[in-house]
């Protein structure tokens, strides 16, 4: 059964409290937490001092998603704030190896993330070092985005990557995932799915994440 994090970016900021009690209520594994600069992707989100207010009232791992320039400043920050799960772009860090040291260094785990026009083979060198790769199957930035089929693709060329390297990396997908591409994407060999409408905007949000982690039983 794949890792199921809802995306809180599409959450209702008005009632954040509720949203994360149901997620912690739910069979949700993880949440997944977009933070945007207005710079690398033209939106932005949320910072350190909101994902530290939902820490005290959240019961799950927290997978952080970092899609801002120079993302190496604000590691220990995010630690501060209560991040389990670090992940950094690819297309952001100059110097990967050292990023990726310095997040697991803090004590939290070291993820990267891939946008739809960058192929996996880049991380071909450091596959072992790397906890969580996330590959994104929208152009980030903004939720409710179509789903990019190219990334089933890019799920299979990094699943034989991970086990050639005989590394424990997890896949992580995030961007449009549906109950009718999550079959695809388990199938390809995808450990996580994020999903923030699909969730979010169900009459009945327990059930659909109900539904997701039942996908590839």
């Amino acid at each position: 059964m794949p890792i199921i994090a809802p995306s809180i970016l599409s959450a209702d900021f008005l009632n954040l409290g509720r949203d994360i009690e149901m997620v912690n209520n739910s069979e949700a594994d993880w949440f997944h937490l977009d933070v945007m600069d207005g710079r690398y992707v033209p939106n932005i989100s949320y910072g350190m001092s909101i994902i530290a207010q939902m820490k005290k009232k959240a019961t799950k791992t927290f997978d952080v998603h970092l899609m801002i320039v120079e993302p190496e400043k604000y590691f220990e920050e995010f630690k501060k704030a209560g991040t389990d799960i670090l992940t950094i772009h690819y297309e952001a860090s100059t110097h990967l190896h050292r990023s990726l040291q310095a997040i697991k260094a803090l004590g939290m785990k070291a993820g990267v993330a891939l946008n739809p026009h960058t192929p996996v083979q880049v991380l071909e060198h450091i596959i072992q070092e790397v906890d969580l790769v996330l590959i994104m199957s929208v152009n980030p930035g903004f939720g409710g985005q179509k789903f990019i089929p190219q990334a089933l693709d890019k799920v299979r060329a990094l699943k034989q990557m991970i086990n050639a390297a005989g590394s424990n990396t997890l896949i992580e997908v995030d961007g449009g995932v549906t109950l009718e591409n999550a079959p695809q994407l388990v199938a390809a060999g995808t450990d996580a799915l994020v999903a923030g409408n699909t969730v979010f905007s169900a009459p009945d949000p327990v059930e659909m994440i109900k539904k997701l982690k039942q996908v590839g039983k």
